[in-house]
């Protein structure tokens, strides 16, 4: 009898072999008769449509050993997924084994320490709950749904990074089960070239099952998004260009083109309108927010000033109920280290060609703490960038989806010109080996090196990939 799913070489795996790997397993094994199957194996970008042969829903560190084992003894492909945020799909893989750690959700604050360790199915907006307890926070993203391990692994850029760099520049340690079935935590002391490596190397290098990150002081911000028309943004883009790069470190904001949505507070005549707007967290002390903000306010007046004093979490989570998971989405990414004027015009003239009222375009900061760890520090070698780009089409409709890839390429080839050399992995859709290499630089090869050590049968490929150095690379 025969599993109705053929490896790559053309044979095919034995059910008798899945039922193993089923009663080894805490958790559930999901097969593709299952009637949660398509509930289970759908990701966040629903423009990826990807059909596993089996879907392991892992509940503790045995059975990740237990799916890596059977993936390496039988030759189906392996893929990962925390969050399933990424927007290629890299958390699943057709015809061969999903292992799903979502339910891995264990999280532990040390307040004393200042320390939480965090297990890979958790999002940043259940680490973020469990934190601010305690008037704490760990770096992240922008967004709350999305998964603590992808956005940690890929370097982690967002609302504080300005002030305490990125997510990466926080993680203290990590446990990882190596393609071997080890599990190994991985430390400036212990495995230290696998710790550089998964600062920012991604998933390329084992499954890791928990994170130890430093907290930081962050309690209640102030923040919020000012907006202005879209034909101020010439005026408003060059300005930002100039603010942020000497801005005080505790005032981050990110720039991006976007649709006003038909949802309070905003007025109803500017529904569906396109605007500009800049997202702003400052984390310093509040007596002195007035004067961090009075450039934002009168350099040019926003139409729109919605800064006011929340709780962290609130920010973190302020755009989620606008990108549920099921929308289509595709992206593409720059790093960018200059804005020069023709940049402004690239980037106004698809603004005003937004495809749909989700569809945008933001600017990340890169600058401040994250410039003070060297290129070479971590695997994350874009410290001097200025900005991360990224054009995102979205839409709820499948027939939304060539519009959105013709937008967002069309966008990105002419901002190209403009741009720094590679792209951030966490956006990174096209994972073609030249594009993979140029986002690690010169931290490529020495990824490479790590890569063969740990990995050196590419047992972790199903992702954004860097291949083992040496004659074993696949």
């Amino acid at each position: 009898m025969v599993l109705e799913t053929p490896l790559a070489e053309g044979t095919f795996t034995s059910i008798d072999a899945i039922n193993r790997l089923e009663a080894a397993i805490r958790g559930d094994l999901i097969r593709p008769s299952h009637p949660h199957y398509d509930q289970v194996r759908a990701l966040y970008n629903a423009m990826i449509d990807k059909y596993p042969a089996a879907i392991v829903q892992a509940l503790n560190v045995a059975d990740v050993i237990a799916t890596i084992e059977f993936a390496r003894e039988s030759g189906l492909p392996l893929s990962i997924r925390g969050g399933g945020h990424h927007g290629a799909g890299l958390a699943s893989v057709d015809d061969g084994v999903m292992l799903d750690l979502s339910k891995l959700k264990g999280i532990r604050v040390d307040p004393v320490a200042r320390t939480v360790r965090v297990e890979p199915g958790c999002t940043w907006a259940d680490v973020d709950h469990a934190t601010h307890a305690f008037g704490l926070a760990v770096p992240s993203g922008t967004v709350g749904s999305t998964g603590v391990a992808g956005l940690t692994l890929g370097g982690g850029i967002g609302h504080l990074s300005r002030r305490h760099g990125l997510t990466i520049d926080s993680l203290l340690a990590v446990d990882i089960v190596l393609a071997d079935g080890r599990l190994v935590t991985a430390n400036e002391s212990d495995h230290p070239d696998l710790f550089w490596a998964v600062r920012g190397g991604g998933g390329n290098f084992g499954v890791v099952t928990s994170f130890l990150f430093r907290l930081h002081p962050v309690e209640t911000i102030i923040g919020g998004p000012t907006f202005w028309p879209i034909d101020q943004a010439p005026e408003v883009m060059r300005w930002y260009r100039d603010f942020i790069a000497t801005a005080p470190e505790d005032l981050n904001g990110f720039f991006a083109t976007l649709t006003i949505p038909p949802v309070p507070p905003f007025p109803e005549e500017l529904h569906g309108v396109t605007m500009c707007a800049v997202v702003w967290c400052y984390t310093g002390d509040a007596a002195s927010a007035d004067e961090a903000f009075a450039p934002v306010r009168t350099a040019v007046p926003p139409m729109i000033d919605a800064i006011m004093p929340m709780p962290y979490p609130v920010l973190q989570g302020m755009f989620d109920p606008l990108i549920p998971a099921g929308l289509q989405w595709y992206w593409k990414t720059h790093f960018v280290k200059d804005l020069p004027d023709a940049a402004i015009d690239a980037h106004l003239a698809f603004a005003a060609t937004i495809p749909t009222p989700k569809s945008t375009m933001h600017l990340y900061p890169i600058n401040g703490a994250v410039h003070r760890i060297g290129r070479t520090d971590t695997a994350f070698a874009q410290r001097d960038a200025t900005w991360a780009m990224v054009i995102v089409g979205i839409d709820p409709d499948p027939a939304s989806a060539e519009p959105l890839r013709t937008w967002a390429q069309d966008y990105w080839a002419a901002t190209l010109p403009f741009a720094a050399e590679g792209a951030y992995v966490n956006m990174l859709t096209d994972g073609d080996d030249q594009r993979v290499r140029a986002a690690y630089q010169e931290n490529y090869p020495r990824l490479q090196d790590v890569k063969r050590h740990y990995d050196p049968n590419n047992l972790f490929h199903i992702n954004l990939n860097i291949r083992p150095a040496g004659p074993r690379s696949t």
